[in-house]
C-alpha cells in the first residue's frame, strides 16, 4: 500500500490491517523457521515495509494528537476572564 492510501484510513481500519499484516508475516517467518520455502521471499520484505509504513503513520497521528492537546492546555492556562 502507498502511504497516501494509508493516510486516508480510519484508526480502526489501520489497527485491523496492521494486525492482519503482522499475523501474515508471522506465518511466513514460521515457514522459514521450519525449513520450508515461502511462496515468495519478496513477500516477507514487502510485509515488513508495509508494517513500517503503518507504524510510521500511527506515530505521526499520535504526535499530532499530543501536539493538539498541548496547544489546548496552553490556551486554557493563559485564558483569563
Amino acid at each position: 500500500m502507498k502511504f497516501k492510501e494509508l493516510a486516508k484510513l480510519q484508526k480502526e481500519e489501520l489497527d485491523k490491517k496492521l494486525t492482519e499484516l503482522k499475523t501474515e508475516l508471522m506465518k511466513l517467518n514460521a515457514q522459514v523457521a521450519i525449513g520450508t520455502t515461502p511462496k515468495s521471499t519478496k513477500m516477507i520484505r514487502e510485509l515488513k515495509k508495509n508494517i513500517a509504513r503503518f507504524e510510521t503513520l500511527r506515530m505521526q497521528q499520535f504526535k499530532e494528537n499530543i501536539a493538539e492537546l498541548n496547544v489546548d492546555k496552553k490556551k486554557k492556562k493563559y485564558k483569563h476572564t
